[in-house]
Order: C-alpha cells, then sequence, then structure tokens
C-alpha cells in the first residue's frame, strides 16, 4: 500500500521532555496522517484495512479517503 502524503513543514522537529508518553517514550508518526505531526496521534488505525499495491489519499480531517487510480506529475 501506499499514501500520498503533504507535509508543509520545512524545519526540523525539537523535541523535549513535555512529549514523552508516560512510559518515557516518545512515539513518532510514520504513517504522514497524525493532526499533530511529528508526533503519533493514533490516526494510523484508519490504515489497517489498507490493500497492498493500492494508493491512498486521506482527507486533510482524517474522516475519509479514496483510492488514487494515477498519479501524474507535471513536466514543470
Amino acid at each position: 500500500m501506499t499514501r500520498e502524503v503533504r507535509h508543509e513543514a520545512t524545519t526540523p522537529a525539537v523535541f523535549d521532555e513535555s512529549d514523552l508518553a508516560d512510559d518515557g517514550k516518545l512515539f513518532i508518526c510514520q504513517c504522514g496522517l497524525s493532526s499533530e505531526r511529528p508526533l503519533c496521534d493514533g490516526s494510523h488505525r484508519a490504515t489497517e484495512d489498507e490493500t497492498e499495491d493500492v494508493v491512498y489519499r486521506y482527507d486533510a480531517d482524517g474522516e475519509g479517503r479514496r483510492i488514487v487510480e494515477a498519479i501524474e506529475l507535471s513536466e514543470e
């Protein structure tokens, strides 16, 4: 499976003790869907039923997704 994810960050993330979970761990988003990026907010649960070899695009609000039939790149 593949996800189209758009990021607007242009600088590195800086973490401190306030970002740690109660168990002392730091959970970093790897699915690209967290509204608290770069920290995980559990949004990855929406990807549990994704199918291999399918490209998905998730709504910015996390309320839905669609299958991307084709990706066309501009020559610009």
